[in-house]
């Protein structure tokens, strides 16, 4: 007697065929009853077509959305981020007039605010690695720094 497993069909399945078929069943469910909306699977596009793969990928390490203590009576207070990436730190605040931000250890660079479909808009840092851009990012963005050295990428976050 043979230990296979068999559909009576003479096609032996292996291990996973039923999890692999409800699996299938299920995403095509899901794409009729939920489907994702258009201007997120378009902003899906748009952010995978902005990747750099050369880049290096800058850890969020601090989101105050997240990790900061709220304080009683603080009203729209700005949303501070750190992404590290080995050496490089880069601090952002987030606020109604725009970014602030500083680079370190200080280097001279650029910053680009990545929003989707929208040009990128540019910022240069100052001999502190200081900088500032008036633009308030209104859905998802990233940030895309080029020092002489290398070129680092945050994730993409959602103000």
């Amino acid at each position: 007697m043979s230990d296979d497993i068999s559909d009576g069909t003479g096609f032996d399945e292996g291990p996973g065929a039923d999890e692999e078929l409800l699996e299938e069943e299920l995403r095509q469910a899901a794409s009729l009853l939920d489907p994702v909306p258009p201007a997120l699977l378009q902003s899906a596009v748009d952010a995978f077509a902005l990747r750099d793969l050369e880049a290096r990928v800058a850890e969020l390490t601090f989101d105050s959305l997240v990790d900061a203590i709220p304080v009683r009576g603080a009203a729209a207070a700005p949303r501070m981020l750190t992404f590290s990436a080995g050496e490089v730190t880069l601090d952002v605040e987030v606020t109604e007039e725009g970014l602030i931000g500083q680079v370190l250890p200080p280097a001279p660079a650029r910053v680009e605010i990545l929003t989707g479909p929208r040009p990128a808009t540019t910022a240069t840092t100052d001999d502190m690695g200081r900088f500032t851009a008036a633009v308030t990012p209104s859905g998802p963005f990233a940030l895309r720094l080029h020092t002489p050295d290398e070129v680092v990428m945050t994730e993409w976050l959602r103000t």
